[in-house]
Parts: C-alpha cells; sequence; structure tokens
C-alpha cells in the first residue's frame, strides 16, 4: 500500500496552481475594485447605479453557482472557456465586488473639505483623484484588501470542482489513492496557512510604509 509521502510530488503541483491562480484572480479583483468603487463614488447617478448593481449581484449570489454557470452553463450560449480561466474570472469578479466596496468607502471617507480645497486651487478630476484623494484613501484600503485576499485564497478550494488540480484537488486524489487523512489534510492546512502569510506580507509592509509617510509630512 503506498504512503502518503510517495505522492508529495502532487502537492507541490497543487502548490503552484493555488498560487498562480490566487495572484491572478488578485489582480483581476484589483482591477474590478477601483473601476466599480470609483463609479460607485462618482457624481454621475448612472455609474453609481451601475456599480450597485454590480456588486449586489456578485455578492448575493453563491460563487459556487457562479462558478458552475461559468463552467457548464455559458458552452450553451456558445462560451467555451479553459477551466483554468473560469477560476480566475469567477473568483476576480466576485473578490472585485466586495473590494470595489472597500475603494469606495475609503473614497468616501477623506473629507469633504479636502475635495473642496482641491476643486479651488484648480485641480482636473484625475489630478484630484491621483494627487489628493487616492493618497489619503489608499492606507484606508489596505487592510480590507489584505483580507479580502485571504479570502480569495481560501475560495480557491472551490475551483477543485471545475477540474482544476490545486491544493485541495491533490489532497483528495492523495487520500483517494493511500487511503490515509491525517497527512494529506494536515498538509494542506499548513500550506494553506502559509500562504495567507505570504499573501498579506506585502500588504502590511505598503501599509507600514504609508502609514510612516504620512506621519513624517505631518510631522513637517
Amino acid at each position: 500500500m503506498p504512503s502518503s509521502l510517495d505522492y508529495y510530488r502532487l502537492l507541490i503541483d497543487g502548490l503552484w496552481v493555488t498560487i498562480a491562480l490566487t495572484l491572478a484572480s488578485s489582480a483581476v479583483a484589483l482591477a474590478v475594485a477601483f473601476i466599480v468603487g470609483l463609479a460607485g463614488a462618482s457624481g454621475s447617478r448612472l455609474l453609481r447605479g451601475l456599480a450597485v448593481c454590480y456588486t449586489g449581484f456578485f455578492r448575493g449570489t453563491s460563487s459556487l453557482v457562479q462558478l458552475f454557470w461559468a463552467f457548464y452553463v455559458l458552452p450553451f450560449f456558445g462560451i467555451d472557456l479553459p477551466a483554468m480561466t473560469v477560476g480566475i474570472l469567477v473568483l476576480g469578479l466576485n473578490v472585485g465586488a466586495y473590494s470595489a466596496e472597500v475603494v469606495r468607502g475609503a473614497i468616501l471617507a477623506v473629507p469633504r473639505d479636502q475635495h473642496e480645497a482641491a476643486l479651488a486651487i484648480n485641480l482636473g478630476r484625475w489630478q484630484r483623484l491621483r494627487h489628493v484623494i487616492l493618497p489619503q484613501a489608499l492606507p484606508l484600503m489596505l487592510p480590507p484588501f489584505g483580507n479580502n485576499i485571504v479570502e480569495l485564497l481560501k475560495m480557491t478550494a472551490i475551483v477543485s470542482l471545475i477540474t482544476i488540480n490545486e491544493l485541495t484537488f491533490q489532497a483528495q486524489a492523495i487520500r483517494s489513492a493511500t487511503g490515509e487523512t491525517l497527512f494529506p489534510y494536515l498538509a494542506i492546512l499548513v500550506l494553506y496557512y502559509l500562504l495567507s502569510l505570504g499573501f498579506t506580507a506585502p500588504v502590511k509592509w505598503l501599509e507600514g510604509r504609508l502609514t510612516a509617510h504620512r506621519r513624517g509630512v505631518s510631522r513637517s
């Protein structure tokens, strides 16, 4: 009877798939968060309405159902995407909806007089956003962004249901081949924890840098 240790290569393969999936989905989520979040904080009623519809849909429906829809139903409409592409898009669009609310909330949290001061010195819309609003809103966004990355990492386990060989899929494969449960599931438990530390470390570093910079500016 083979041992779980004989299949450690499967866990390594699954680890790389999980890392790639998390990085690619985080990039999609970040782009969606700023596009939808800025629309939600804009002065346009149409853009705000579209942002509300987007976030309401993705937050109000199951990510598992969205995944099955994208992988099993869309082919009936002639849209047949590879499993990895489906996983990246569904996870990115889903977590992007939550992160969009973070962006919108952080922008609206910037004091009103800062907006008015930027207008008073004749800064354009994008100049106000780049030089006044975002530098103050970004430190507020970073802690929730770190939490959302961890949530995204944990959500990657559901893509095993559409044949992607990520960590959870490989642990189940090892369990089926060996009949052992302790080693494969203990291994992925530790690996998920280490990955969460690795993915949130850059966010915490950037948060510390921005906080130190703001303290330096306020003292000067």
